[in-house]
């Protein structure tokens, strides 16, 4: 059962060193998302379950507690280990993709040694029902089990943007925040995946895992910043 859940972006420029040093802009967004990762281990999960946006996957594919992965695609020589276990050598774990990589640093910079952690790579335009059956299966892991969901918002928030500038992002933006920020599983499993593929907002698919995980639950929302540098949507959100 879903006991707690923190939603945070995964821009590779979260990770300092990915950022030169640089992107003090997103200092707020790093210090919120140690916050929310700390309502985690506050809530004493059996098991941990990072779920993250990826464009190589069909629908989902796991990654146990241990899986490692690397920033070198982003110029920069750190690796990361997805929770305190360790994949064997001769273990066929492929490399975690970037979503889950930025994850695994969160944790590694919060300590984190509470529970073990799974990884749950979802395919940015599974479709929601799909997303919510995925988030039912997760929840049944164990008898307490907690989310930190990766996914950012819309891309499309100003003309330097990555998706340059559609003024429907900023709409899109406010109600996903506003579902995130008051634990909505409801709203997050209406969300549109066709505008959100559009708007380039690949937190939609791990969002509505989330919203299925979620089903059953009694859970407050608290939303803990709420911002869009380089013209992309950053939430971080608990639910607890």
């Amino acid at each position: 059962m879903l006991v707690a859940a923190a939603v945070c972006p995964c821009p590779p420029l979260l990770v300092p060193a990915v950022a030169a040093g640089a992107a003090p802009e997103l200092d707020d967004a790093r210090a919120a998302c140690l916050d929310a990762v700390g309502v985690l281990a506050a809530s004493r999960p059996d098991r941990l379950v990072v779920v993250g946006p990826e464009r190589d996957v069909d629908a989902t594919m796991s990654y146990p507690d241990g899986a490692v992965g690397d920033f070198r695609g982003f110029g920069v020589d750190l690796d990361v280990r997805l929770g305190p276990g360790e994949v064997g050598e001769n273990d066929d774990v492929p490399a975690l993709p970037a979503s889950l990589a930025v994850a695994a640093w969160l944790l590694q910079r919060a300590d984190w040694a509470d529970a073990p952690v799974e990884g749950l790579a979802v395919a940015e335009r599974l479709a929601p029902g799909r997303c919510a059956e995925a988030g039912r299966e997760v929840a049944a892991r164990a008898p307490r089990v907690a989310l930190l969901v990766m996914g950012d918002g819309s891309a499309c928030r100003t003309v330097k943007a990555p998706g340059y500038f559609d003024e429907r992002a900023a709409g899109f933006d406010e109600g996903a925040a506003r579902a995130l920020g008051t634990a909505d599983a409801h709203a997050l499993a209406e969300l549109d995946a066709g505008l959100a593929h559009e708007l380039k907002a690949a937190g939609r698919a791990p969002w509505q895992v989330l919203a299925g995980a979620a089903q059953g639950a009694s859970l407050e929302g608290r939303l803990l910043y709420e911002d869009a540098p380089y013209g992309v949507g950053y939430t971080v959100a608990t639910w607890s």
